[in-house]
């Protein structure tokens, strides 16, 4: 756990290595210091061969007011170690994090900084799986980074991408969740609530410019393969968010899941849900 001001978030984090795992403090191309952790995958049961390859590695990115050592990012990593080393971080402006979040803008670079690493231990094959602000930064990122290569990003990529809960469009308030979102995000007492009781650090200025959004990143990420997932229960963002990333992506390197009864991000995820991205993943990598 980390306290105190937000000074001192990043400096309260460790760098070491445990018998769990390695954890490390990443700095981002902006100069955001940001907590990140390797979990290594978990030996498969005895039985038939195919376990995935080692050089395979997934980078999870959480949704808004999530962290690392979140209950429920923790169980989405434990699910995916037994298909693949799995890499978690904090976003800016949570958990142990430095900075503050943009609530989906900087924390492409976030994202960049973890993928980098994740190449830096070794692995030639990097996933990058994001829950609901996550899940728009993974979009993003794959856009921005895949394209940026040529631009000198070397590294920086990712080869495979989930989007699980994520939006098609910015400032959407047509539902109660949302509603309440925007409130917090743009409020001062909003924000004062987010520090207090959900522990996540909020940026008080606007998007300037506004961020590419979701819709318009998706057609820039093929030929690398994305898989879009999206629950008919989802509270913060209905069926026609999904529909609308489909309708813009590549449909020949593209997949559409639309999960009956699932609700929103890594707290509704379950084991069987995450089981079948992670062997959608492997299978992939």
């Amino acid at each position: 756990m980390c306290s105190g001001p937000e000074a001192d978030f990043a400096r309260s984090c460790v760098s070491s290595i445990t018998s769990s795992g390695q954890r490390a403090t990443l700095l981002t191309a902006d100069g955001v210091r940001i907590e990140a952790a390797r979990t290594p995958r978990t030996p498969p049961p005895a039985g038939p061969a195919g376990a995935p390859a080692d050089d395979l590695v997934i980078v999870l990115a959480h949704g808004f007011t999530g962290a690392l050592e979140r209950p429920a990012l923790r169980r989405a990593a434990a699910a995916f170690a037994q298909r693949a080393a799995v890499i978690t971080f904090s976003f800016r402006g949570h958990g142990c994090s430095g900075g503050r979040s943009t609530v989906g803008d900087r924390e492409v670079e976030d994202l960049a900084a973890a993928v980098r690493w994740a190449r830096s231990l070794g692995h030639r094959r990097v996933a990058t799986v994001g829950f609901s602000m996550g899940g728009s930064v993974v979009l993003r990122h794959a856009a921005l980074y895949g394209q940026g290569e040529r631009e000198g990003r070397t590294g920086a990529h990712a080869d495979i991408v989930v989007s699980i809960s994520a939006p098609a469009r910015w400032y959407y308030r047509g539902t109660a969740s949302m509603r309440r979102l925007h409130w917090v995000v743009t409020r001062p007492t909003g924000r004062l609530v987010s520090r207090l009781g959900l522990r996540t650090r909020i940026h008080d200025r606007d998007w300037d410019p506004v961020p590419l959004s979701p819709t318009d990143a998706v057609p820039l990420i093929a030929p690398t393969p994305l898989l879009v997932v999206h629950g008919d229960r989802d509270p913060y963002f209905p069926l026609d968010h999904p529909r609308m990333l489909m309708a813009a992506a590549d449909p020949a390197t593209t997949e559409l899941w639309i999960e009956p009864g699932f609700g929103h991000a890594e707290n509704a995820a379950g084991p069987e849900l995450l089981g079948r991205i992670g062997e959608w993943v492997a299978a992939r990598g």
